[in-house]
């Protein structure tokens, strides 16, 4: 398959790339480096994106960016963030996206596991978390030609836990929530929000 990977150079990113390039043509495009770059938060980036990547038949993101805050410090620019970049943004390569993927693909967002648990601080970034798992499991409804899509909700990744200096242990390594990624691409589900805790200890052994 050719399999479209944004935010290719992050940590869970080039985990995805590692995952799928044994088997598959990985189309890696970044923000400000690489071959192809895009701006998540502008639709004519996009397009622009689209047309020179072509047709494929999977696109993965594991980007999106999104302000972290108490309801004090969040003003309207800390939640426009959130929402015109990883939720909108992602919405768009959907809905941008469809027209050139081939039949029987697929599209895999990410939210993140704060949509289901919060903490002090991240309102902005929950509510569009949960706003990306609700597209999701619509838009799956109504895409055509057998396209599927779905969403992966990863926990903290241990190699940016250790990159703070917090606890790792809470974490998941990147090329284990990228597993969960690579299932969502190879396998034949749609509409769902796959949890890579889940997913590993089901897996496990």
């Amino acid at each position: 398959m050719r399999v479209v990977v944004v935010g290719a150079t992050g940590t869970i990113g080039s985990a995805i790339v590692a995952a799928l390039s044994a088997r598959h043509e990985v189309v890696a495009v970044g923000n400000k480096s690489g071959a192809i770059c895009m701006d998540l938060a502008s639709t004519e980036s996009i397009e622009r994106m689209f047309n020179a990547v072509g047709t494929f038949d999977a696109l993965v993101c594991a980007a999106g960016r999104a302000a972290f805050g108490s309801l004090d410090q969040l003003k309207d620019a800390d939640f426009q963030l959130g929402l015109a970049n990883k939720l909108m943004g992602q919405v768009n390569l959907v809905r941008i996206g469809r027209k050139q993927i081939r039949d029987n693909g697929s599209f895999t967002l990410t939210s993140g596991v704060l949509s289901r648990e919060p903490m002090k601080g991240s309102a902005s970034i929950s509510m569009v978390n949960a706003g990306l798992e609700g597209f999701a499991h619509a838009a799956a409804l109504e895409l055509p030609r057998g396209i599927r899509i779905n969403v992966v909700s990863p926990p903290w990744v241990t190699e940016t836990l250790v990159a703070r200096k917090m606890d790792p242990l809470i974490g998941l390594p990147a090329a284990t929530v990228a597993k969960a990624y690579q299932s969502s691409v190879e396998g034949a589900m749609t509409g769902q929000t796959i949890d890579p805790r889940a997913f590993a200890a089901k897996h496990a052994g």
